[in-house]
């Protein structure tokens, strides 16, 4: 019998069918901040994940990554949740070689796209996972590893019976500063005014951080952050943007 291939849409597969259930046999649901959309991958896209997967491609482990191992290097891990189309990812990767980044997100296209531009421009300092983020960082990042966490226009789930979904909230940033190394920084940029002032009022409760604004606020977007073309469809409609970019303390 020929050997079968398992392929990362496989994988992804019996990781989204995977439930969790109570020891009385009833499905435990989760309060969480995402809303999976395996999606439709073009038959590039497929191909590209299939072919490349095992240089790019992460999966979730229940003990933490060996970084030196994975990048060859030692240089600073940045980590960014919930990366999109990933262009963004990308360019920071290609403009930073000086840096290791590694993505987040569980839209499965995104991660194609991403993947496939990276390929493109044969960035060398990236990793993609396709899995929940609270979980990676519960289970596959050590304490003290990361040199930075990036997250970008996260869902804003508008509605106030929603809130509760909201990737940022104090137990999420308690452990992000966990996984922080000293000096190492939280960025976050939002164009929801609400989910701003939420931002800021739990990075400025959490212990150990300081806010970089001399302000005590947000900051002008940096230089160093692209201007992605959802963030400029909304400069045109007149929508404001939120950075808001945090230390940790030695």
């Amino acid at each position: 019998m020929a050997e079968q291939k398992i392929t990362f849409a496989d994988q992804k597969r019996k990781t989204v069918e995977t439930a969790e259930f109570t020891e009385d046999g009833r499905y435990k649901r989760k309060v969480r901040s995402f809303v999976l959309r395996t999606g439709r991958l073009s038959e590039f896209q497929r191909q590209t994940m299939n072919d490349n997967w095992a240089a790019y491609g992460l999966e979730h482990q229940t003990e933490p990554f060996d970084f030196p191992a994975i990048y060859g290097n030692t240089n600073p891990v940045i980590l960014e949740i919930g990366f999109g189309m990933g262009k963004s990812l990308v360019e920071m990767a290609l403009q930073n070689p000086d840096k290791n980044y590694l993505g987040i997100e569980v839209h499965t296209p995104g991660v194609g796209a991403c993947l496939a531009y990276a390929v493109e421009k044969q960035v060398k300092n990236l990793r993609v996972i396709c899995h929940d983020a609270t979980e990676i960082l519960r289970d596959s990042i050590a304490d003290n590893s990361l040199g930075g966490l990036q997250l970008f226009f996260p869902d804003p789930w508008h509605k106030a019976k929603h809130h509760k979904r909201r990737i940022v909230q104090p137990h999420f940033v308690e452990t992000i500063y966990q996984k922080l190394q000293p000096n190492g920084f939280i960025h976050f940029a939002t164009d929801w005014q609400n989910y701003a002032e939420q931002m800021l009022d739990v990075l400025k409760s959490a212990v150990g951080l300081r806010n970089v604004s001399p302000t005590n606020d947000y900051i002008p977007r940096p230089d160093f952050r692209p201007l992605t073309k959802f963030e400029q469809r909304g400069h045109k409609l007149g929508h404001g943007v939120w950075d808001l970019y945090f230390i940790k303390t030695p």
